[in-house]
């Protein structure tokens, strides 16, 4: 059964579970634009029109979770973009709660994949809205767990698949629970920091080649960290390189010198 943790009830959050709809992140900001305020999961079942960065399918897959948190001023402006780690780091945890010995094979890449022996096996797309002085943020979350795409520019992995027993209710039960703790330590941006450290102890390939992809740049370099911002630090041979917007994938062995 699809539940709120006790403890994203006792914040205050409150769940919307529909069987289809076309997008959680559009529908999640359609009942904040109609007046929602309080913090609302929409979670559906089956979700037939979604899309995750740069406008890629993320629909269909019965048992698969599709979820959207609808927050309401969650931060300054300037600071929305740090949910991108904040939502990264939640599902880390949650994932890790449901299979802890399983830590060394869960990573993040950047800004908020989330990857299972390297392949992906969640993704999050951000979108925000602003009306007056309101701006509400829809986090959308969706995780590979009963089934995964064949038919992307990379490798997919499902939890069932990785020999992962769990469903959909229990991700994100967990997950419930965990970003509750991920936006208190955030603190509306105030508690950055602490988040970014945490996304760097989970990083996928960091000290190691990675590629980025930038508009029509493509930048290789080694992935040595974050910058205070969030932006992507890659030391190539023409000196350090900060990237705010883009793709990365791990490079092969030795075509960084």
């Amino acid at each position: 059964m699809l539940t709120l943790s006790e403890t994203a009830q006792a914040a205050g959050f409150q769940l919307v579970h529909l069987a289809e709809v076309g997008s959680t992140n559009a529908e999640a900001l359609a009942r904040g634009a109609a007046g929602e305020t309080q913090p609302t999961w929409v979670v559906a079942d089956r979700q037939t029109a979604g899309k995750g960065r740069w406008g890629r399918s993320w629909t269909g897959f019965d048992g698969n979770l599709f979820a959207t948190l609808l927050l309401t001023d969650p931060a300054p402006a300037a600071r929305i973009a740090e949910l991108c780690f904040v939502s990264a780091l939640a599902l880390d945890d949650a994932l890790l709660t449901l299979a802890p010995d399983l830590e060394s094979r869960f990573k993040v890449k950047w800004p908020n994949d989330a990857l299972l022996d390297g392949a992906k096996v969640s993704g999050t797309l951000i979108e925000a809205t602003t009306r007056g002085a309101t701006t509400q943020v829809a986090i959308g979350i969706g995780v590979n767990v009963a089934h995964h795409p064949g038919d992307m520019p990379y490798p997919t992995q499902s939890l069932n698949g990785a020999g992962i027993a769990v469903d959909r209710d229990q991700v994100f039960a967990a997950l419930s629970r965990s970003m509750v703790t991920a936006l208190a330590i955030w603190r509306r941006g105030q508690g950055f920091n602490a988040i970014r450290a945490g996304w760097l102890a989970r990083a996928h390939n960091l000290g190691g080649p990675m590629v980025a992809k930038s508009g029509d740049r493509r930048i290789e370099g080694v992935f040595v960290g974050l910058d205070a911002e969030g932006r992507l630090l890659l030391d190539t041979p023409d000196g350090r390189e900060m990237i705010t917007v883009g793709e990365v994938v791990p490079a092969l062995a030795g075509t960084v010198h």
